[in-house]
């Protein structure tokens, strides 16, 4: 069921509610919250998976913080997004 036909259930029980059954209701509760926990899921195939967890650990991050990390270095090299200036006059500590 996708997310189109949840949302069509939802506001289909919400014109009838007092025709839907409490059982039927609970169960598209239940998949409405099911939907949400899962929404920020992504599946990539094994090798990606594979590639996220070994940048995961190089870098110590979580994997959802390496995936937004990633899309917004591919987005700001493919000029999506405005890229980080960097202050050439600050004081870099030492550091590149």
């Amino acid at each position: 069921m996708t997310t189109i036909d949840t949302a069509v259930l939802l506001e289909d029980a919400a014109e009838r509610i007092a025709d839907i059954s409490r059982a039927d209701l609970q169960v598209m509760l239940r998949r409405v919250a099911l939907r949400m926990r899962n929404s920020g899921l992504i599946d990539l195939d094994d090798d990606m998976e594979e590639a996220i967890r070994n940048f995961c650990s190089e870098l110590g991050l979580t994997r959802e913080d390496a995936i937004r990390y990633i899309v917004r270095e591919w987005m700001e090299t493919n000029t999506y997004l405005p890229v980080h200036e960097l202050d050439e006059d600050g004081d870099v500590d030492g550091e590149a």
